[in-house]
């Protein structure tokens, strides 16, 4: 079944569709359990090559064969591959993310969730998830679903790109202790609500997961799992091809 959403229940489609029609100034404010909120300028989905971060770029040179691009956001990374030449399938839960694509000049656009089985009809060699794309699975229940769901997408050598982040300095005490219980829900697992104007999408949750956690449901869903780089603010970018 599909969960994407209308035009109704979609502030950052809204903020991307007036972006792209000139408001360059159009703002997500996000909410969330775990932190104050914070401004999303829809700029950000809009960047070029150069103001990607560096584990963005790398994730995209370390594409390969045919391309999809999960949670695709705007299309910058899609339309950025198609420069080079990829074949890419760019996929949103947001359809006025999913009209803004395909204004912009990105050539395969569906509008789907990532666990959607209709993604499924045909095969990929790499799955692409980028700024904090893990994100998509939502919990780690979640996550456990999405790494079987994409043994169903990959094709043979396939593999996954994805970025991710540790949070857990959101619970650092002033003497660098952490202060999340053990016994509760995953200190990464995170919901979030985002408001564009008076227009406020329905509460979803998204998943940081740290690089250790990571790589233990990865290698129980029969990954193999390559850290191919690591940034300041705790973000990392991990291969997973299936052994």
């Amino acid at each position: 079944m599909s969960r994407t959403t209308s035009f109704s229940s979609d502030p950052l489609g809204q903020a991307l569709q007036d972006y792209q029609r000139g408001h360059h100034s159009a703002t997500i404010t996000v909410h969330s359990n775990v932190a104050d909120e914070e401004p999303l300028p829809a700029a950000y989905f809009f960047r070029s090559l150069w103001e990607m971060p560096e584990l963005e770029r790398t994730a995209l040179d370390e594409c390969r064969g045919r391309v999809l691009d999960l949670g695709a956001g705007a299309g910058c990374h899609s339309l950025e591959l198609q420069s080079r030449g990829f074949q890419v399938k760019a996929v949103d839960i947001s359809a006025g993310a999913v009209q803004v694509m395909q204004e912009r000049g990105v050539q395969e656009v569906a509008c789907h969730d990532i666990f959607e089985d209709a993604l499924g009809a045909e095969k990929y060699d790499t799955l692409l998830l980028l700024m904090n794309g893990i994100g998509l699975a939502g919990t780690l229940e979640g996550l456990e679903r999405f790494l079987a769901h994409a043994r169903t997408l990959l094709a043979p050598g396939g593999q996954i790109l994805a970025t991710s982040s540790d949070i857990s300095y959101l619970y650092e005490d002033e003497d660098g202790s952490l202060l999340f219980d053990l016994n509760g829900p995953y200190y990464g697992e995170v919901e979030y609500t985002m408001q564009y104007g008076q227009q406020e999408g329905h509460t979803f949750h998204w998943i940081f997961a740290d690089a250790s956690i990571l790589q233990d449901y990865a290698e129980a869903a029969g990954y193999q799992v390559e850290f191919l780089g690591e940034d300041d603010q705790q973000q990392y970018l991990v291969r997973l091809t299936v052994q």
